[in-house]
C-alpha cells in the first residue's frame, strides 16, 4: 500500500514544489506588466532627497493629489506675443536617398532628414507649428538642451498628447541662451530619431554679448564661419548635415570655423583635429572659460551632447580636418583644399580641468536638497518580459524615483553608474555643472552641461538651479536604454500633468 501511493505521493510533492517556484514567477510577471495608461506622477517611487528644505514639502498634495492651488504642465507655457521666429515642420514617412543608390526608410522634417537648421538670434520668441502629414505613431519635437517651459518640452504622456497623422501642435518659446541644441521627437523615441526625426538649432548670441573665451576667441568668433555639423547614423553608414562622406567648407586662410558638432547618436562620438589647433568653446550650449589652445587631443562627445570647436583655416592655403569618429570630417580651408584622414589621438580632452574657474552663480555647498541617482542592473520582469534590466536607486520601470524639488532650490545630485554599461545622462529642461567625478574636484571652466557620459564604475556630482517649474524626464540618452526602463523624473512641488502614458494612450516617449 505504501509502495502503491509513493508515485501518487512524489506527484503531489512535485506539483507543490512546481507551484512553489511558477506562483510567485507568475505574481511577478503580473505585477511587472506597465498599465496600459497610468500618470507618471503616480508610478513610481517618491524621493524628496535630504536637506534643510525638505521638510517644506511635508503636507503637500504628493503622487496624486490635485490641490485647488496646482499647477498643470499646460500652464507653464512662454509670453503671449508676436513670434521673431516662426515656422512650420511637417514631419513625414517617406523613402530617402543618402547617396547615389543608397535609399532607406525615414522620418523627414520638410522632405529632408535631418530636417532644417533654426535659427535664432538670443532672446527671439520662437513659434513652432509640428504638422504630422505620415507619421503612424504619432510625433513630438523635444528641444534638446534648450531650457524651454514645461508645456514646450515636447514628451508625449508628460507634457503633451503625440500628434496623430493630420494633426499639429504649437511649441512657443524664447531662446534665451546662445548656442548649440538639437530638436528630435520624443515619441517612440529609440526609433524615430534612429530613423531621422531630427535637425539641429543654432542661437547666436545677441548683439554686444563678449563670449566667456576671452578677447583673443572673441576677436575669431567675429568673423568665424559658422558651421552646423549634425552627426547621425542611418544603419551603418555616418552622415553629417545629412550626407555620407567629408563636408568641405569654404574658409580663407587665417579666418576662423566654428564647427558646432551635434551627436544624435546613442554613443560617444569622438572628434578631434588634424592641420591645426583647436579650442573646445562651448559644451551643450554653454561657454567655456577661457579655453587654451588644444593639439593632438580628442574630445568626447556623449550622445546628445554638442560640442564647438573653434578651427583657424591654416595661413598656407592648407585645410584642417575635423574628425568625427573617423568616418567622415568637416574640411576647413579655402575651396578645393583637402586633407587625409588621421587616427584618433591617445589622449582624451579632460573638461574637469580644461579651461579657468568663474562664478557658478549658485552655491552647492550650501545646497537646498540632495539626491542619488544610482544606475544599476538586475534581473527580473519588464512590463512582463524575464531579463536583465536597468534600475534606477534599486527600482526598474515605471516604478522609478521621482524626484522632488521646489523652485528656486539648489539642488545636488550624485550619478552613481553600477550597471555594467556606460550611459549619456539627459536632465530636460535645466543644465547642470560637474562638481567632481570619482571625488576628483572640477578645477577648470564650470562644466555646464545636459548630456553627461558616465561610464561604467564612475560617480559624478553634479548641482543646478530649480529655476523651471515643471514635470521633466531625466533619462539615458542611448534611446534603446530608455525604452528599456533607464528613466526617473524630476517634478516640482504642486506641478501636475493631465496627460497619461501607456500603450493604451498612444503616449510611448522612448
Amino acid at each position: 500500500m505504501t509502495a502503491a501511493r509513493s508515485p501518487v505521493l512524489r506527484r503531489v510533492v512535485a506539483g507543490l514544489v512546481a507551484a512553489a517556484v511558477l506562483v510567485p514567477l507568475a505574481l511577478l510577471w503580473q505585477t511587472s506588466r506597465a498599465p496600459g495608461s497610468f500618470s507618471v506622477t503616480e508610478a513610481g517611487a517618491f524621493e524628496r532627497g535630504s536637506g534643510p528644505r525638505v521638510t517644506t514639502l511635508e503636507g503637500h498634495a504628493g503622487h496624486g493629489g490635485s490641490p485647488a492651488s496646482a499647477t498643470s504642465v499646460d500652464a507653464l507655457v512662454a509670453p503671449t506675443g508676436p513670434a521673431d521666429v516662426a515656422l512650420t515642420l511637417t514631419a513625414r514617412a517617406e523613402r530617402v536617398e543618402l547617396a547615389p543608390g543608397v535609399t532607406v526608410d525615414a522620418y523627414t522634417v520638410n522632405g529632408t532628414t535631418p530636417g532644417p537648421t533654426l535659427r535664432a538670434v538670443q532672446g527671439d520668441l520662437v513659434e513652432v507649428t509640428l504638422v504630422n502629414e505620415s507619421v503612424p505613431d504619432g510625433a513630438t519635437l523635444h528641444w534638446h538642451g534648450i531650457d524651454v517651459p514645461n508645456a514646450a518640452d515636447g514628451v508625449a504622456g508628460v507634457t503633451q498628447d503625440a500628434v496623430p497623422v493630420g494633426g499639429s501642435h504649437t511649441y512657443r518659446f524664447v531662446a534665451v541662451d546662445a548656442g548649440t541644441y538639437w530638436y528630435h521627437s520624443h515619441q517612440i523615441s529609440h526609433e524615430q530619431v534612429r530613423k531621422g526625426l531630427l535637425g539641429a538649432v543654432v542661437v547666436s548670441p545677441s548683439r554686444g554679448t563678449t563670449p566667456a573665451g576671452g578677447p583673443e576667441v572673441a576677436d575669431l568668433l567675429e568673423g568665424a564661419v559658422d558651421v552646423p555639423a549634425l552627426v547621425h547614423r542611418y544603419g551603418a553608414r555616418r552622415t553629417v548635415q545629412g550626407a555620407t562622406g567629408d563636408l568641405p567648407v569654404e574658409v580663407p586662410p587665417g579666418t576662423a570655423a566654428r564647427v558646432r558638432v551635434i551627436n544624435t547618436d546613442n554613443g560617444v562620438l569622438p572628434v578631434w583635429v588634424s592641420g591645426a589647433p583647436f579650442r573646445l568653446v562651448a559644451v551643450d550650449g554653454t561657454d567655456v572659460h577661457d579655453p587654451p589652445e588644444v593639439r593632438d587631443r580628442a574630445v568626447v562627445v556623449p550622445a546628445g551632447g554638442r560640442a564647438d570647436l573653434l578651427v583657424v583655416a591654416p595661413a598656407d592655403g592648407s585645410a584642417a580636418r575635423v574628425e568625427l569618429g573617423g568616418a567622415s570630417a568637416v574640411i576647413v580651408g579655402p575651396d578645393g583644399a583637402t586633407s587625409s584622414a588621421t587616427r584618433r589621438p591617445t589622449a582624451t580632452l579632460d573638461l574637469l580641468t580644461y579651461g579657468t574657474p568663474a562664478p557658478l552663480g549658485l552655491d552647492p555647498g550650501a545646497a537646498d536638497r540632495s539626491f542619488d541617482y544610482v544606475i544599476g542592473r538586475a534581473p527580473g520582469f519588464l512590463d512582463g518580459k524575464p531579463g536583465m534590466h536597468w534600475t534606477v536607486n534599486g527600482h526598474t520601470y515605471p516604478d522609478v524615483p521621482m524626484f522632488e524639488v521646489a523652485q528656486g532650490d539648489v539642488v545636488r545630485m550624485r550619478i552613481d553608474n553600477r550597471s555594467g554599461a556606460p550611459h549619456p545622462m539627459h536632465l530636460h529642461g535645466h543644465h547642470v555643472v560637474v562638481l567632481s567625478r570619482d571625488g576628483v574636484a572640477a578645477s577648470g571652466s564650470p562644466w555646464w552641461t545636459d548630456s553627461l557620459e558616465v561610464a561604467d564604475g564612475e560617480v559624478y556630482d553634479v548641482a543646478f538651479l530649480a529655476d523651471n517649474p515643471g514635470i521633466w524626464m531625466d533619462h539615458c540618452h542611448n534611446l534603446p536604454h530608455a525604452t528599456e526602463g533607464l528613466v526617473a523624473h524630476l517634478m516640482y512641488t504642486g506641478v501636475t500633468t493631465p496627460y497619461l502614458l501607456g500603450h493604451a494612450t498612444g503616449n510611448v516617449p522612448e
